[in-house]
């Protein structure tokens, strides 16, 4: 390089750039990297957000952003919403910079699971890393920071964890330049004026419409899945449609349909001798191994959240290898990372239980269908969707039926065609079906608009509190919200709703405090407050209000006292609508809440206040209770009953007690035997006539539940799925293998997997906000020994995965401020 090129200009960088591409870029390429080269900070132009449908080489573009970062010696950061997609771009970020001239290891990742040189000066990041760096300003210097990339940032608009990228956005220093990468959107010029107005942040749109590799759509109704498989899986590498992404709405759909394929012939021999020589090196041997082995030799893989993780792993290897010629995965993978498919096929476009199936979501389904055509292979992409089976036989008998004249004398003919009459197939009853015309309308139907999702999380206000006691900065963040001005109004209501019921937990002092609402509605329980117009809300809320208002009349206010009687606060509601606090202040209690990631903070640490006086059994039921699993899975990993494990300590000492007291349960929900038979029968016939519902006992976790709601009624986003996973590993000994082979859950093994990791990381954080009325033998050291116990189990099911999602040092230190999204 010429010593002019030592310190290169954007002109400069832009340049080098171009040149080092092995492709002319096609035209919204081409502009987004001009965009990006030629902005200037200082000038007001702080990035670019470009719109394009997936397929359309934006990583090329986000990896300009890379090059100038090494190129100048400066660091950055690139985001994306999932840890598969973190894992797949530092493969993707380490070759490029290899390409360029630059050592490997000049590229990192931090995840919430794991590290890998995070000192590097490009870091791959999941969005809450990058936030919770940007609210530790005195831990993380961003000065020498160019630029951000974030990928797949329509996840903006996704209902739980948008709020992540909508916060790092505004809390990002103006001279950081913004590369935001999306599928199209609805509203971008909106959004990108929103962006300007709301945070004084400036970035040139430049949107796309044209993929490089163009997409073919067919619907197929002629074929059942078996036969259209082989079809497409026919002829040379020239002329076969495979490798092919197989898109199931279930899991149990993804392993159906890989039995339906595995008996097919979809790959030739050649490739599946090389399958069989390169499994033969990897140990199969254990929980879905062995299935997912004898299908993956037929040339189909299966890949799903149900599946370990180290076989994912093979899975996704054998693909990118064109060995195999189908992946059935479901829509997430879509999202994640990217396995290059010819084609996408989609046996059905309907999602959901059996009785309550929908269509596919807009932008699910074009993700989907953005999957087919890889820039470097094909010249096309193919999008396939099959009719119902049903369907595909009408459709065969009506061809077969119309082929034979309706006018013909023809003798032979005329039977024929009235025994195919007789035999006319016909759509099931209660069956949901689909068809070509909303095929169509997925793929023409307009893009989402993007727009603020979500609440401020719990956890995010305490630490914010916990540093400044000043309201006003959040309630400005509030209100610049991408929502319409009713849903800033109610933006502004949610937080003061927020506000109060940290103030009567005892969280923070709120000066001024609030004020008492007008209407008496009965004494409030702990963390309770009103709003006009509305009751009490939660737990058998609409009854007890109907109580209150049949025993007692409401009765006139004294206004002169509303605000000074401390008794009377306490003892009613509080308005939302005009009030504003000026300082939160945090009380002691306060800094409890910002230990808990992986459970809402307000749950986990009355939860760990109740355990103090629980049993070994209990502690580990409650806790596995929180953390969410699926309710596929969680139908076979119920609770036992009272009879094979009685009620413990905490049931039977305190919660019992106050449930019934408190009107909260009935005795027959707390495992007391009805005094009534279960059927009246009439005496002369032996009929039933009548039936009392059967009154399931509640499980610990659904009593901690109802206590929690009572005391504070106004918290809505908490659950409990009762599931007794951990309890049940500890009888097997903590062998994993045997336990999910005894309990035939071997198609769901990567969910057990992920539940005993987080299970892992709960009892770290449970363990940093110990009871008072404990002691470092009853709390933590029985939480140290479950933990050590699951990691050595996790460890022999998969240690690499275990090792990448416990030895993050980021989350080990409890730097993670935001509650992830636990759904992907």
């Amino acid at each position: 390089m010429t010593a002019s090129n030592d310190n290169p200009t954007r002109d400069d960088l832009a340049a080098e750039y171009f040149d080092l591409l092995a492709f002319d870029p096609y035209p919204v390429q081409e502009e987004a990297l001009l965009a990006h080269f030629a902005g200037d900070p200082d000038r007001g132009d702080q990035g670019v957000l470009v719109c394009a449908p997936t397929g359309t080489g934006k990583t090329l573009i986000a990896e300009a952003a890379v090059y100038e970062a090494l190129r100048t010696g400066k660091q950055m950061y690139y985001t994306t919403p999932l840890i598969a997609l973190t894992d797949q771009k530092l493969d993707e970020l380490r070759q490029s910079a290899v390409r360029w001239g630059f050592p490997a290891d000049s590229v990192g990742l931090v995840t919430g699971n794991r590290s890998v040189n995070a000192d590097a000066p490009v870091l791959v990041v999941v969005a809450e890393i990058l936030l919770n760096r940007l609210l530790n300003p005195d831990a993380f210097d961003f000065s020498n920071v160019t630029s951000v990339v974030m990928d797949e940032f329509h996840s903006f608009n996704d209902r739980e964890r948008g709020v992540v990228w909508e916060l790092t956005l505004g809390l990002l220093p103006a001279h950081v330049r913004t590369m935001l990468l999306s599928a199209t959107v609805g509203n971008a010029l909106e959004f990108t004026s929103w962006l300007a107005r709301a945070h004084n942040r400036k970035l040139q749109l430049v949107v796309g419409t044209e993929r490089k590799v163009p997409l073919s759509y067919s619907w197929i109704d002629d074929e059942i899945l078996p036969d259209f498989a082989e079809r497409i899986s026919a002829g040379d590498e020239q002329m076969r449609q495979t490798p092919a992404l197989m898109f199931c709405f279930s899991r149990a759909q993804c392993w159906t349909t890989a039995e339906l394929l595995k008996g097919k012939s979809v790959i030739d021999k050649e490739r599946q001798k090389t399958i069989v020589d390169y499994l033969a090196d990897i140990d199969m041997s254990e929980g879905a191994g062995p299935k997912l082995k004898a299908i993956l030799m037929r040339g189909v893989g299966v890949h799903h959240a149900g599946v370990l993780p180290r076989y994912r792993r093979v899975v996704e290897d054998l693909f990118c290898k064109k060995l195999l010629a189908f992946c059935v995965c479901t829509e997430t993978l879509a999202a994640g990372i990217n396995l290059p498919a010819r084609s996408v096929v989609l046996p059905s476009l309907l999602k959901g239980p059996r009785d309550k199936k929908k269509l596919c979501e807009i932008a699910s389904a074009q993700q989907i269908f953005g999957r087919a055509g890889r820039p470097q292979f094909d010249d096309q992409g193919y999008v396939f969707a099959l009719a119902h089976e049903d369907d595909v036989k009408l459709n065969k008998w009506r061809e077969k039926y119309d082929s034979i004249p309706e006018d013909t004398k023809d003798p032979g003919l005329m039977k024929a065609r009235k025994q195919l009459k007789k035999k006319m197939p016909k759509r099931r009853s209660g069956e949901t079906y689909w068809t070509q015309g909303q095929f169509e309308q997925l793929q023409t139907a307009e893009s989402a608009n993007l727009e603020s999702r979500g609440r401020l999380p719990w956890r995010l206000l305490a630490y914010l509190f916990g540093r400044d006691a000043n309201v006003q900065p959040i309630r400005d963040m509030v209100g610049r919200r991408l929502l319409p001005p009713k849903g800033i109004e109610e933006a502004q209501r949610d937080l003061n709703r927020m506000l109060i019921t940290f103030w009567t937990a005892g969280y923070i002092e709120l000066e001024p405090k609030p004020r008492a609402a007008a209407a008496k509605k009965g004494p409030p329980k702990k963390g309770e407050f009103s709003e006009k117009k509305e009751g009490t809300g939660g737990l058998f809320g609409d009854i007890l209000d109907q109580m209150k208002t049949d025993e007692e009349p409401e009765k006139e206010e004294s206004e002169a006292d509303e605000n000074s009687d401390p008794d009377l606060i306490q003892s009613r509601g509080y308005e939302v609508d005009d009030y504003r606090p000026e300082n939160a202040t945090p009380t002691e209690s306060l800094s409890r809440l910002v230990h808990l990631r992986s459970i809402h903070p307000l749950l986990g640490v009355y939860i760990a206040d109740q355990l103090a006086a629980a049993d070994p059994n209990e502690r580990i039921a409650v806790l596995e209770s929180v953390l969410q699993v699926p309710g596929s899975v969680a139908r076979y990993c119920r609770m036992p009953s009272l009879d094979d494990m009685p009620a413990g300590d905490l049931a039977t000492m305190r919660l019992d007690p106050q449930l019934l007291q408190l009107g909260l349960a009935t005795s027959e929900e707390l495992g007391a035997k009805s005094g009534e038979e279960d059927e009246v029968k009439d005496r002369g016939f032996g009929r039933v006539m009548f039936e009392e519902p059967r009154v399931w006992p509640l499980t610990i976790g659904e009593k901690v539940l109802r206590m929690f709601q009572h005391e504070f009624p106004r918290v809505h986003d908490v659950s409990i799925t009762p599931v007794w996973i951990v309890g049940e590993l500890a009888e097997f000994g903590f062998d994993f293998n045997k336990y999910v082979t005894a309990r035939k859950l071997q198609k769901e093994e990567g969910i057990l997997f992920r539940h005993c990791l987080r299970m892992i990381m709960l009892l770290d954080e449970m363990a940093n906000i110990p009871p008072l009325e404990s002691t470092v033998e009853t709390w933590e050291d029985p939480l140290d020994e479950l933990a050590d116990k699951l990691t050595a189990a996790c460890r022999k099911v998969d240690p690499q995965s275990t090792e990448e999602t416990l030895a993050d040092p980021e989350v080990q230190d409890g730097e993670e401020l935001i509650e992830k999204g636990r759904r992907n």
